[in-house]
């Protein structure tokens, strides 16, 4: 062959086609994926997304199987705003310290709390359940729909008066199609949070993605349109 001579390979149509096609794949996977991870990173910007069970340290160790197991705490005491907000509420210091300005002498974490409230300081609690940015939950409207005298179903029909047997048995293990229960407003965190009275750190039991929530709206009668959740 002289120098310079070259011949070019002409690939056959059907390979070019090929070609094509995987090329394409491989763009239309290359946009989805980093569509995904600027969603991830933009919406769960300051809440990670971290599997569930994570059950971070706090910095201020508050033992649930002591306050709700051991001395029957209702959650209310303390999430005072979970009946009337969106928000639960974390207690201020101050709440805490109307029992443990005598109680708890000698525990090293209740040491920690008191040094807190004598500096006027504030709890800087690592957040357990994350949800977007984008995204609202409004725990009062939630507490109000589980709550209350409720028909146990299998199937919901009536939305003002019922509760499924799948969540009727997070709340009382005992509950039977056909009963009815008396349900209290703290009764209904367990749904979920899961039963927080056993966790010596609090832990997320939920994925509390769309597709959890979506579910749960769809099975219990509940809106889906996107404006009931997102912003």
């Amino acid at each position: 062959m002289i120098p310079g001579d070259f011949q070019f390979y002409k690939p056959p149509k059907n390979k070019l086609i090929l070609f094509g096609v995987i090329g394409f794949i491989g763009f239309v996977i290359f946009i989805g994926v980093a569509l995904l991870a600027t969603f991830h990173i933009s919406s769960w910007i300051d809440k990670p997304v971290i599997f569930a069970a994570e059950a971070p340290d706090q910095p201020i160790a508050f033992p649930h199987t002591v306050h709700v197991q051991e001395l029957g705490l209702d959650c209310t005491f303390c999430h005072t705003n979970v009946t009337k907000g969106a928000s639960a509420s974390i207690p201020a210091v101050n709440l805490c310290m109307s029992c443990h300005t005598q109680l708890g002498d000698g525990s090293t974490e209740i040491e920690k709390l008191r040094d807190i409230h004598a500096k006027q300081d504030v709890i800087q609690w690592t957040r357990v359940h994350r949800m977007p940015d984008h995204v609202r939950f409004i725990h009062e409207a939630h507490v109000k729909r589980f709550s209350g005298s409720r028909q146990v179903v299998e199937k919901i029909t009536d939305s003002s008066n019922q509760i499924r047997i799948i969540e009727a048995k997070v709340i009382n293990p005992n509950a039977k199609i056909g009963e009815t229960l008396d349900i209290a407003a703290s009764g209904t965190c367990s749904i979920c949070h899961g039963d927080v009275s056993k966790m010596h750190k609090v832990e997320q039991v939920r994925t509390l993605k769309m597709s959890d929530c979506v579910d749960c709206h769809r099975e219990n009668n509940g809106p889906t349109d996107c404006t009931t959740c997102h912003y």
